[in-house]
């Protein structure tokens, strides 16, 4: 298979897993529902945030657009990247880790741009795809997390208490793979 479908492929596996995944949590979960996977650490906790790591919170419904216009901008960057290392031949674990990188990026873009307008409230009541009252508009809608490993959990301290999702997981997974393969993710041009 050549760089250019293995990429093709990542990209779009990565975001149906991304995206379907999230609309069955937001369809089926009431927001701050929680299901134990396995054990005490490793729940399906839903939660949802205007798109910053850790639900941070930047300049409201401005700092709301901004955010989710410099995503839209920053892909055409990262296609960019990913089209010059296909060309260039990079590693198969480059391509697969920019290509991971990329369907994150696009997975988090959607839920901004369109799930203010598909979905209508989660709040106390489960959603509704395609509702006739959405919560939102373009561009301001909420990212939907779920995936919650709290490793230890006392009564005023969890460790790792960050709830994220697919796209979330697909750009660090991509992060450590450039991390490992960075020799052939970033070669130093040969000296003449």
């Amino acid at each position: 298979m050549s760089k250019k479908n293995i990429a093709i492929l990542t990209v779009i596996l990565a975001i149906l897993i991304d995206q379907i995944s999230k609309i069955y949590v937001k369809t089926h979960f009431q927001l701050g529902e929680e299901v134990i996977v396995f054990s005490d650490w490793f729940k399906i906790h839903f939660t949802e945030n205007n798109g910053m790591a850790w639900g941070f919170e930047f300049g409201g419904r401005a700092g709301k657009l901004f955010l989710t216009l410099f995503r839209v901008v920053a892909v055409s960057g990262i296609v960019y990247w990913l089209w010059q290392t296909i060309k260039r031949a990079a590693h198969t674990a480059v391509v697969i880790a920019i290509g991971l990188i990329l369907a994150g990026a696009i997975g988090n873009i959607i839920d901004s741009v369109f799930y203010g307008v598909i979905f209508d409230s989660s709040y106390h009541n489960v959603a509704t795809l395609f509702s006739d009252k959405p919560y939102g508009e373009f561009f301001h809608g909420k990212v939907v997390d779920m995936l919650y490993f709290p490793m230890y959990e006392g009564e005023s301290f969890t460790f790792f208490n960050a709830i994220f999702n697919g796209a979330d997981s697909w750009i660090s997974i991509g992060v450590v793979l450039l991390f490992l393969f960075n020799k052939q993710a970033f070669p130093k041009e040969e000296e003449v």
